[in-house]
């Protein structure tokens, strides 16, 4: 079998970007009667050690740290997937581990080529999450809402052509509380010049991110 070029669209591929929302919290106190000069002390320190006194409020968040992508899937589902890829998958640099975590598998099998990425990013809070994902679907505008995974899902499945070469990308993406779950599926048939149908990669696309959001919330804390 022949070495064959991949398309320059498909050379470019995910660009890890981290918008992240930092929140505050304020101390709040109540009310307390001035104590004369030789007891303030000893109130202050009364005061400090009850159960009752106010402290600082701790940011709650279901997920504090990016799971490991690579991991997210079982080895049949990228077989299924991606033809000929290594199950393993190929981690992506990125500019914040801790909060975003991407991992890649392609493979060209015969003429045919897939490519599959998982992405997690983890936000300060649930409304940033919201946030975020209202932005990234309003973006992508074009397809429809996925139920039943997280707390929220979209897909959209997108056809372009460089030089007569036709490439079918479908996107998933997914909040569940404070995190965000995104999947990039694409494929393309460099004999035929073709892309697969919207339904396979959609299918795919769909699928990928039931696994990987099954995964993130296997290790919530």
């Amino acid at each position: 079998m022949r070495s064959l070029p991949l398309p320059l669209a498909l050379t470019a591929r995910l660009s890890p970007v981290v918008v992240l929302a930092a929140a505050g919290w304020a101390l709040s106190s109540g009310p307390a009667a001035t104590p004369a000069a030789e007891d303030r002390t000893a109130t202050q320190k009364t005061e400090a050690d009850s159960p009752s006194a106010p402290a600082t409020a701790a940011v709650s968040k279901t997920y504090s740290a990016a799971p490991s992508p690579c991991g997210s899937l079982a080895a049949k589902s990228i077989k299924d997937l991606v033809p000929g890829a290594k199950p393993a998958g190929k981690e992506l640099p990125s500019t914040d581990s801790k909060l975003r975590r991407t991992c890649s598998w392609n493979a060209l099998k015969g003429y045919d080529y897939r490519w599959l990425d998982v992405s997690f990013e983890i936000t300060a809070s649930d409304e940033a999450a919201q946030e975020s994902f209202k932005e990234r679907v309003a973006a992508k505008s074009g397809g429809g809402d996925v139920p039943g995974i997280g707390d929220a899902g979209y897909s959209v499945v997108n056809l372009t052509t460089e030089d007569k070469q036709q490439t079918r990308e479908g996107v998933v993406m997914v909040r569940s509380s404070n995190a965000l779950v995104s999947i990039t599926y694409s494929g393309s048939d460099f004999e035929s010049k073709k892309a697969p149908g919207t339904d396979e990669i959609n299918k795919g696309a769909i699928k990928a991110a039931k696994e990987a959001v099954a995964s993130l919330e296997e290790g919530k804390e």
